[in-house]
């Protein structure tokens, strides 16, 4: 189904989301129309953030919202459904668009498989009615159903589509870009190079993935590592506790722009307890990369004052090898905590593999290493 057909169905002249590669043509849609930031579309910091700004559009004009996000942001708008939107407190309707990753029943990653079962009975606990749509679904099956929300709309409730994989699409080709040179993988290449036998924690996505084949490439095993591979904008919230379990240890955080800027809040956290063993490395390409590669809004803020703002005792943003390498090695004979902003190019290479290990294997590897 077009997904220009789709919204039309939907109605609706506002949309705040966070990136999914299974809402892929709605979000591109939307930046082709409406661009990231404005009167009618914005990328939001997490899903959180986005029922929130639904909310005050609702407020402002008196009509229906929409949220777009993955399935695994429904635990971050449990809270604003029920505390906010719920008709027995404020019944501010919306519409929420949700990426079913982890189907019963579809191969997916191990991060998605309880997510994807829970899906729909997370929805029915939040009082949501909602559709399934798949690439079968018809645009008059939708429009009637849409027919049936309308009225719970007019009563202040919330209503979902739930979609399959490849039930939207969207003919233009959007290609993000930055004007960055460094790759995310050979970037995480000069970090494994000076960690040595330190441990990493790194965020999820592409991130993890190739910290993993790096790994693989030099035969070193993956007791240093744990992959955060899901649980978006939680890697330095995981090294903290770590840190300070193991004082005597070295933590580097791989983190992504869009997960820093999902929780930030966390990096006061950090900076407030001081580890001195840790260094916090954000590798900001200004995108969702893994999702699409839609853009963050970390292109426009400055992720090294908000560092030194929370109170990170060593802060530096680098743009080159040479740059990031000497920040490396200051980090290792500052025996502080660090934090290093690299400016990262969006790309990665098309036969970029998944993790061959079990996530429970990976957490047993790690632990064993600590």
């Amino acid at each position: 189904m077009k997904v220009e057909e789709f919204t039309k169905v939907l109605g609706s002249n506002f949309y705040a989301g966070v990136p999914d590669s299974q809402l892929k043509a709605l979000c591109n849609y939307l930046i082709f129309k409406y661009g990231v930031n404005g009167k009618n579309h914005i990328i939001a910091a997490n899903e959180g953030n986005a029922v929130g700004l639904a909310a005050g559009y609702h407020l402002a004009t008196g009509k229906v919202p929409v949220v777009y996000m993955q399935n695994s942001g429904e635990g971050n708008v449990v809270n604003p459904v029920a505390s906010l939107l719920n008709d027995k407190v404020y019944g501010i309707p919306c519409i929420f668009v949700i990426g079913w990753r982890g189907e019963p029943g579809v191969h997916d990653e191990p991060q998605h498989i309880f997510q994807g079962e829970i899906t729909c009975k997370l929805l029915d606990i939040m009082d949501i009615q909602y559709m399934v749509i798949s690439n079968e679904t018809s645009l008059e099956e939708i429009a009637q159903k849409m027919e049936y929300f309308k009225l719970l709309l007019k009563e202040g409730k919330q209503v979902a589509f739930v979609v399959k994989k490849g039930a939207l699409s969207f003919e233009e080709k959007l290609c993000f870009k930055n004007n960055y040179s460094m790759l995310r993988e050979d970037i995480i290449k000069h970090i494994v190079n000076v960690s040595k036998e330190d441990a990493i924690i790194s965020t999820t996505g592409k991130a993890s993935r190739e910290l993993f084949e790096i790994r693989e490439a030099n035969k070193q095993g993956h007791g240093y590592d744990f992959l955060t591979v899901g649980s978006m904008g939680h890697s330095s919230s995981i090294a903290l506790e770590i840190a300070i379990q193991k004082p005597n240890k070295k933590i580097w955080i791989i983190d992504g722009d869009g997960a820093v800027l999902m929780h930030m809040g966390s990096m006061a956290v950090l900076a407030a307890n001081k580890p001195r063993n840790i260094v916090h490395i954000v590798i900001n390409n200004c995108s969702h990369e893994t999702v699409g590669g839609q853009p963050t809004v970390m292109g426009n803020a400055s992720l090294v004052k908000i560092a030194e703002g929370c109170g990170y005792p060593y802060v530096v943003c680098v743009n080159s090898f040479a740059e990031l390498d000497l920040a490396l090695e200051k980090a290792i004979v500052l025996n502080d905590l660090c934090f290093i902003e690299v400016k990262c190019a969006i790309g990665a290479r098309d036969n970029l593999g998944r993790p061959t290990t079990t996530a429970k294997e990976n957490k047993n590897y790690f632990m064993k290493s600590l």
